[in-house]
C-alpha cells in the first residue's frame, strides 16, 4: 500500500497537528494510508483528534473514504458529515474504538448527502444545543438519503428541563437505515426517534429501523412521551413505506403511545415490547401492517398491545401475553371514529383484518373505545378470524362500546371463557398451553389458531450494540449495604455522602437533631433501631434530587427545632426541573409538631418533578398546619402532574389544617394513564379546617384517574372534592364510616355524564 498525494499531504497536516497521531507513526501508517482494490478510486482512512482536523478533512472526503474520531471525550461538537459517497463505496464516520468515542456537552450529528455510513459513537453527559441529537439532514433543502446510523448509543442524553422539548433521532430523506443502536433513559419531553414527512423529498422514504433497542423510558407524567412516531397528524395521509423491525422495546413507559404511527404504508415486523406501558398505535395513516409482535407485559400496570385506527390496518399473527392495560391502553383496542373528520382526530375503522393473534393472559379487548358523540363512527368491513383467547381465571376479556355488526368474527377460539352474546365466531375450547422453545405458549393440541409455531422472537441480545451494557433492574430500596450510624454531630451527612444506591442507613437508637439540608441523588433507606427521634433546624429535613429516592422506616420526626418560617416541609423536591423520577417510602414513621408556623407540608413537590410513587404505610401524622401531600404544583393545565401512584395505607392524621392530599392534574389530554390513588384502612380526625386551606377539602383530587378509597374512618373532616376531567375516570369511595364529616362531592366536568364514581356501603352517608 502507498499514500496518495492526495492522502500523503492531508496525512502530513494531521501528523503535524496530533503530536505524532497519539504518539506512534505506525498508528498513522494504519489509519491514513490510501488503498485501492480492483476497478476501485483510492482511497482513504483518516484519524483526526480535534475538531478542526474534522473541519478540513470532511470538506473533502470522496467515496470509500473513511474519518476515524481519535478515543476520547469530544465536547460540545456539533457533526456535520456532509458528503457523496456511491453504492457499495459509501462514505463512513465511525470511532477508533467502538464505544470508547464519546459526544459530551452539548453535541450533535447532522448528516447530508448520498451514502454515507456512521457508527461506534456515544452521547452521553450533556443535551443537543438544537432540537435533534441526530438528524438526518443539514437543513431544509439538504437530505440524507441513501445512509445509515449504526452502532451508536445515546445515553441520558437530557436537556435538564423536563418539559423542554427534544428529539433524539429524526429520519428525513429516503431510504436511510437506523440499525443496532442503543437509545435508553430518555426523560425530558419529546419523542425519542421520529420519521418526518414534512416534504416531498421525504415522502415515500422507504427507510429501514431495525435491531435496535430502545432501552427504558421512564413515565413522563404528561403528552409527548412516545418512544418511536413515524409521520405527524399533518402528513397522516401520506405513505411513508418505512419498515420497522425487529426491535426491542424495554420498559418503554413514557406514554400511552409505545410507538405512534401517523402515515401510512408502514410495516411494524417482529418487534418484541418488554414490560411496556402503552400500545403499538395506528394513530393515523392507512393500510399499515403488523405482523410478528410479540408483547410480554408480565402482568405490570398498563401494558398494552396493539390499538387500531383508519383504514386497511392488518394486524395478524401477533402475541401478546400477560398485559393489564385497559381502556386505550388495552392488549388489543378497535377503536371509534370521527365520520368526515378534520385530519388530526380518530378516522373510523375501515377494512381492517385481524387474524392468527394470541392473547394469553391479557386483560382488555376493547371494541368501539372511545365511543361518545364526536366519535360515532363504529369498524365497519372488517375481518376478526382465527384469534385465540385464553385466560386461566376464566374472565371475560370483552368490552363493547357500539354496535359492532361491522366486524366478522369467525373461527376464533376461546380457551377459558363462554362466547361473548355480541356476536357469532366464537368457540369455547378445553385448551391446554404449554411454553415453546421460542418463549411463546401454545395450545398442546395443535390448535390452527393464533400465533403460527415459526414465529421468531427478537431477544434483547439481538438488539443495540454487543459492546455497550442494556439497562439493568430498578435499584430496590434496601438492596446494597447497611450503614451503621449512632447520635453525633455530622454522622448522618456523612454516612449519605459514602453510601451507595439502595444502601440502608440504620440510626441506632437516640436522639438526632439535622443542622443541614440531607439531599439525596441516589436511592436509600432511613430506618430506626430502636427509638429513633430526629428534629431538624433547616426549612426541610429532606431534600431530593435527580437521582435520589428516599424510604423512612421506623422513624420519629419532629417539627419542633424547625426555623418559625411559612413553607417548611419535612420531605421536599428540588426546587429546580428534575429530569430523574422518583420515589418515596414512609413505613412504621411518624410526625408530630409540624406547626411551627403555618403551611407546614410533610411532602412538597416542585413544578417539573415527578414521582413514580409514593407510599405512606402504617404511620402516625398529628398537629400539622399545612398538607400531608402537596401534589399540585403543575397548575397549566397541559395534562401535567407530580405524581403516578400515590397510596396510603392503615394510617392515621389527627388535626392536619390542610389536606391529607392535594393532587392536581388539569387540562384534556388523554394521553396518559395516571394519576392513580389509593387509602384504606386509615383514620382521619380533625383535617382541612385551616383558614387557607383554599380547596376547603380534607382532599382533592382533580383529574386523577384510578381512584380508590375505602375501609376509612373520617371524624369531623371536611369533604373529599373530586373532579373528574378526562377520559373514563374509576372512582370508588366504599365500606368507609363518616362520623360528623361532610359527604363526598364528586363533579364531572368535561365529559357531560352523568355522576360515574361509585359511593356504596358507606356509614354515615344517609346511605
Amino acid at each position: 500500500m502507498a499514500l496518495s498525494r492526495r492522502g500523503n499531504a492531508l496525512f502530513s497536516t494531521v501528523f503535524q497537528r496530533s503530536n505524532l497521531l497519539r504518539g506512534t507513526v505506525l498508528a498513522s501508517l494504519l489509519l491514513g494510508v490510501s488503498c485501492q482494490g480492483q476497478g476501485e478510486e483510492n482511497t482513504t482512512r483518516y484519524l483526526v483528534e480535534n475538531q478542526a482536523e474534522y473541519a478540513d478533512i470532511v470538506k473533502n472526503v470522496k467515496p470509500g473514504d473513511t474519518i476515524v474520531l481519535a478515543d476520547g471525550n469530544w465536547e460540545d461538537f456539533e457533526i456535520l458529515f456532509k458528503g457523496e459517497g456511491e453504492v457499495d463505496n459509501p462514505i463512513t464516520l465511525t470511532a477508533q474504538t467502538k464505544g470508547q468515542v464519546f459526544l459530551t456537552g452539548q453535541s450533535n450529528l447532522r448528516l447530508a448527502g448520498e451514502h454515507l455510513v456512521v457508527s461506534g459513537l456515544v452521547f452521553k453527559d450533556g443535551y443537543t444545543p438544537t432540537k435533534e441529537v441526530i438528524a438526518f439532514r443539514q437543513n431544509k433543502e439538504n437530505l440524507a438519503n441513501n445512509s445509515r446510523v449504526t452502532e451508536i448509543v445515546i445515553d441520558n442524553y437530557n436537556n435538564p428541563e423536563r418539559q423542554e422539548v427534544d428529539f433524539w433521532v429524526m429520519m428525513y430523506g429516503q431510504n436511510n437505515r437506523f440499525d443496532h443502536n442503543h437509545l435508553e433513559g430518555k426523560r425530558n419531553k419529546g419523542v425519542t426517534m421520529a420519521v418526518r414527512l414534512n416534504t416531498e423529498e421525504s415522502q415515500k422514504n422507504y427507510h429501514r429501523i431495525d435491531h435496535n433497542y430502545f432501552g427504558p423510558r421512564p413515565i413522563l407524567g404528561s403528552n409527548g412521551g412516545e418512544t418511536l412516531r413515524i409521520g405527524t397528524s399533518h402528513y397522516s395521509r401520506t405513505d411513508s413505506f418505512t419498515t420497522v423491525e425487529n426491535n426491542y422495546f424495554d420498559r418503554c413507559d413514557g406514554e400511552l403511545e409505545i410507538i405512534s404511527n401517523k402515515s401510512g404504508r408502514n410495516e411494524f415486523l417482529g418487534n418484541t415490547f418488554y414490560q411496556s406501558r402503552g400500545t403499538l398505535t395506528m394513530r393515523h395513516g392507512n393500510n399499515n401492517l403488523v405482523e410478528g409482535n410479540v408483547f410480554f407485559g408480565n402482568d405490570a400496570d398498563h401494558t398494552g398491545g396493539i390499538r387500531v385506527i383508519n383504514a386497511g390496518q392488518t394486524i395478524r399473527n401477533n402475541y401478546m401475553e400477560g398485559l393489564k392495560g385497559t381502556r386505550f391502553g388495552g392488549a388489543l383496542v378497535v377503536m371509534n371514529g370521527v365520520p368526515n373528520g378534520p385530519i388530526n382526530r380518530y378516522d373510523p375503522v375501515k377494512n381492517a383484518s385481524i387474524v392468527n393473534n394470541s392473547l394469553i393472559n391479557s386483560d382488555n379487548i376493547q371494541l368501539g373505545a372511545g365511543s361518545d358523540e364526536e366519535r360515532s363512527g363504529p369498524p365497519s368491513d372488517s375481518h376478526f378470524v382465527s384469534n385465540l383467547i385464553y385466560n386461566a381465571d376464566g374472565r371475560d376479556v370483552f368490552t363493547i362500546y357500539d354496535d359492532m355488526s361491522g366486524i366478522d368474527f369467525k373461527d376464533n377460539v376461546l380457551g377459558s371463557m363462554d362466547p361473548p352474546d355480541f356476536a357469532k365466531g366464537f368457540e369455547r375450547k378445553s385448551v391446554t398451553l404449554s411454553r415453546a422453545e421460542n418463549g411463546l405458549m401454545y395450545p398442546q393440541s395443535g390448535m390452527d389458531v393464533g400465533v403460527s409455531a415459526d414465529i421468531s422472537v427478537t431477544t434483547k441480545d439481538m438488539t443495540g450494540t454487543d459492546w455497550y451494557p442494556k439497562a439493568g433492574p430498578l435499584t430496590e430500596f434496601q438492596s446494597g449495604n447497611v450503614i451503621e450510624v449512632t447520635p453525633g454531630e455530622g454522622k448522618i451527612f456523612a454516612a449519605v455522602k459514602t453510601a451507595q444506591p439502595g444502601d440502608t442507613i440504620l440510626l441506632g437508637a437516640g436522639d438526632y437533631t439535622a443542622s443541614k439540608f440531607i439531599k439525596l441523588d441516589k436511592p436509600l433507606t432511613f430506618k430506626g433501631g430502636g427509638e429513633v427521634n430526629v428534629a431538624f433546624e433547616r426549612s426541610t429535613l429532606f431534600e431530593i434530587e435527580d437521582g435520589g429516592s428516599l424510604q423512612l422506616v421506623d422513624i420519629k420526626i419532629s417539627g419542633r427545632s424547625a426555623p418559625d418560617n411559612a413553607g417548611n416541609s419535612v420531605i421536599r423536591t428540588s426546587p429546580y426541573s428534575m429530569l430523574e423520577n422518583y420515589r418515596i417510602e414512609i413505613i412504621n414513621s411518624h410526625f408530630t409538631q409540624m406547626d411551627i408556623n403555618h403551611t407546614f407540608n410533610i411532602i412538597n413537590t416542585s413544578k417539573n418533578t415527578f414521582a413514580d410513587n409514593i407510599l405512606i404505610k402504617n404511620s402516625s401524622f398529628s398537629d400539622v398546619s399545612g398538607s400531608i401531600l402537596r401534589l399540585n404544583a403543575e397548575t397549566d393545565d397541559y395534562g401535567i402532574y407530580n405524581a403516578e401512584y400515590v397510596t396510603i395505607q392503615d394510617s392515621s392524621f389527627k388535626n392536619v389544617k390542610h389536606t391529607i392530599v392535594d393532587y392536581y392534574r388539569g387540562g384534556t389530554d388523554e394521553s396518559t394513564f395516571g394519576p392513580h390513588f389509593e387509602m384504606t384502612g386509615s383514620t382521619l380526625s380533625k383535617i382541612g379546617s385551616g383558614k387557607r386551606n383554599k380547596s376547603k377539602s380534607v382532599m382533592r383530587l382533580h383529574g386523577v384517574q384510578v381512584t380508590n378509597i375505602s375501609g376509612n374512618r373520617y371524624d369531623e373532616t371536611l369533604p373529599m372534592v373530586i373532579n373528574h376531567t378526562v377520559g373514563e375516570p374509576k372512582t370508588q369511595i366504599t365500606k368507609n364510616v363518616f362520623s360528623g364529616s361532610r359527604a363526598p362531592i364528586v363533579t364531572e366536568l368535561n365529559s357531560g355524564l352523568g355522576p360515574t364514581a361509585i359511593i356504596e356501603n358507606n356509614v354515615g352517608l344517609g346511605q
